[in-house]
């Protein structure tokens, strides 16, 4: 479906495009806790959510502590036995390869 869209972008990169664009309506095809923050920092414009559906409740379950548990207590890059690692290292470059 990313062929349909006018522009395929990180969360940074959307926030900036739908700031910067002449567009007075910007239909959103991420996940719908962005909205806010695009609201906020254009109010001048109207943000669609492409479906009300996209609710991601890990993104909503991230909190401070969590993080800060992750960055002092998570195992070393060496100690991931899972492969997961890698698997985020090759969405991330997608990600990037798209943007």
């Amino acid at each position: 479906m990313t062929r349909l869209a006018d522009q395929v972008l990180s969360t940074s990169g959307i926030i900036r495009f739908a700031r910067e664009t002449a567009a007075r309506t910007v239909i959103i095809g991420t996940e719908l806790g962005i909205l806010h923050r695009l609201q906020q920092d254009s109010p001048d414009k109207r943000f669609v959510p492409v479906t009300e559906q996209a609710i991601c409740p890990n993104m909503k379950r991230t909190t401070l502590e969590s993080v800060a548990w992750a960055l002092e207590e998570s195992a070393a890059p060496d100690r991931d036995p899972g492969g997961h690692q890698v698997q985020a290292e090759q969405a991330v470059l997608k990600m990037i390869a798209i943007s």
